[in-house]
């Protein structure tokens, strides 16, 4: 089976569910326990599945003796309806080790590592691979990072939690990592490179999803207007949302028929139908959330690393709601208040405006950046690598190496500098605006020019100005000639701004304003 094509529809049950209804003689596991897998460490590991109601079940590492001197061994019974989990002691980073679950038959997860696991979510530029991000050959040719996995979540939408779904993991080699997600492997590259750790990548993203179908239907009722939202979305489209199943389902049943007997047969599976990938399907409120994340949370991850936004510009308003909405939900279905959450702001896009203009990309970024008012978040800030004709900026190196540097100091503890410039206030003079910011990383400098560009300020008319900004120590100082009286100062608000503030550490300060107009 390809990742990549048409995968597992969100109308009608799940196939491996259906399947395994009839084989729960045997002891069953869940997709993202597999050979070459990584499982947390220094955390207690869950392991659960299916089986025969009232059957015993062990879980063991493999030889069961020693263990360096931890509990080698847990027993459990499935229940009534055949389910079953049982938990051995965490165990720090190393490996490989195998892990066997013992029933009616015995099951063997080989080359098994303990280090830290990472959900790598989000939309189509969290999906980007490898081979299609910049200087691919040569990143493919180097990708020998053994220690490195990756489990692929198929796509699947659905209209309730499911307990389980379609992936497997690969390590990660010259063979594979073209294949995996760019934004996520350099992430994992920087991390292993740091910390000598294990790193296991769980990717479940789709192209082109908005919030919505990330967030639990549980995870709507924060706000008065959420739950609003959710409910409307649903009645919206729960008509044909009936119809789609009516005529899907037969097409589910026929391939579910048709995968048994290629198994049988020792031939490959045919591709599953493709509705799930029709919008109605996929951007349903939860349905993404259903499908590839809930039958993940029972097991232990170190963090999330999150890339999507281009699905809700044009509700900025929304999304500054709903974006920590979906951070604060996820937190609450891990059973983690704490859990790390970092999330890259959307890169320019668009032809570049010669005049200040007020962007619906920039108020997306602004809506982006409020959700760092949570604990234990961080943002990586790309708008000096964007392209103007490509949605998708094939500098994936950046985006990677951001995210792990704000991982490594709020995750671990490392002090470094993981930020560019953040604006922190201003101070208003007549026709100046003083400015000060957080993260200066050793000193303000204009990177790649003599002087700052991407600054605007603007008059109790409201009507923004392009304006002069100087470097004065650790401050920016803005003018103009055409506005004597400033009230508001605007730093790189465009779809695809010109600016170029940085700090001495190579980070572009994350663009603002000053008002709220």
């Amino acid at each position: 089976m390809r990742f990549g094509r048409a995968l597992l529809s969100g109308l009608g049950a799940v196939a491996l569910l259906a399947a395994a209804g009839a084989a729960r003689a045997e002891v069953r596991l869940p997709a993202v326990f597999g050979d070459n897998m990584v499982l947390q460490r220094d955390a207690p590991i869950a392991v659960w599945g299916w089986a025969e109601p009232a059957e015993a079940v062990t879980v063991e590492w493999l030889p069961a003796a020693g263990a360096e001197g931890l509990k080698s061994r847990a027993q459990t019974t499935a229940d009534k309806d055949g389910r079953w989990s049982a938990q051995l002691p965490a165990r720090p980073a190393g490996g490989p080790v195998t892990l066997a679950v013992k029933s009616k038959n015995t099951i063997e997860l080989k080359n098994v590592l303990l280090g830290d696991v990472w959900i790598c979510s989000g939309q189509s530029n969290m999906y980007w691979p490898v081979r299609d991000s910049a200087d691919a050959a040569a990143e493919i040719a180097a990708a020998n990072y053994p220690a490195i996995r990756l489990f692929f979540v198929w796509k699947a939408a659905h209209d309730e939690p499911q307990e389980d779904l379609y992936g497997r993991w690969e390590v990660c080699s010259p063979q594979t990592a073209g294949g995996f997600s760019a934004a996520a492997y350099f992430f994992a590259r920087k991390l292993y490179q740091e910390l000598k750790v294990p790193v296991g990548l769980i990717h479940a993203s789709w192209a082109a999803s908005p919030a919505e179908p990330w967030v639990s239907r549980a995870g709507f009722s924060v706000a008065p207007e959420l739950q609003a939202l959710m409910e409307r979305r649903l009645q919206d489209t729960a008509a044909d949302y009936e119809k789609l199943r009516r005529e899907f389902d037969p097409q589910l049943a026929r391939w579910q028929s048709a995968c048994q007997a290629a198994r049988k047969e020792g031939q490959p599976e045919p591709a599953r139908p493709d509705i799930s990938f029709r919008e109605l399907v996929r951007n349903r409120p939860a349905a993404l959330w259903n499908g590839m994340i809930a039958p993940l949370v029972r097991a232990p991850v170190k963090g999330v690393i999150w890339y999507q936004g281009e699905g809700n510009v044009g509700r900025a308003g929304q999304y500054r709601k709903l974006f920590p909405a979906l951070i604060t939900d996820w937190r609450r279905q891990w059973k983690r208040e704490d859990l790390p959450f970092f999330f890259v702001q959307l890169a320019p896009y668009e032809e570049r405006q010669a005049d200040p203009v007020d962007s619906q990309l920039a108020r997306l970024r602004e809506a982006q950046t409020a959700a760092l008012t949570l604990p234990k978040t961080a943002m990586a800030c790309t708008i000096d690598i964007g392209d103007a004709k490509d949605i998708h900026p094939k500098n994936k190196q950046d985006v990677g190496l951001r995210l792990a540097l704000a991982v490594l100091h709020v995750a671990y503890g490392r002090e470094l500098v993981y930020s560019g410039p953040v604006f922190k206030k201003v101070s208003v003079e007549g026709g100046k605006a003083v400015l000060t910011f957080d993260h200066v990383g050793g000193g303000l400098v204009a990177k790649g020019a003599d002087a700052l560009q991407g600054f605007a300020v603007a008059g109790p008319d409201k009507k923004f100005v392009w304006a002069a900004a100087r470097i004065a120590g650790d401050t920016v100082v803005v003018t103009s000639d055409g506005v004597k009286d400033v009230v508001a100062v605007r730093y790189a608000w465009a779809d695809n701004p010109q600016c170029n503030l940085f700090n001495k550490a190579g980070l572009p300060a994350v663009p603002f304003r000053t008002d709220d107009w």
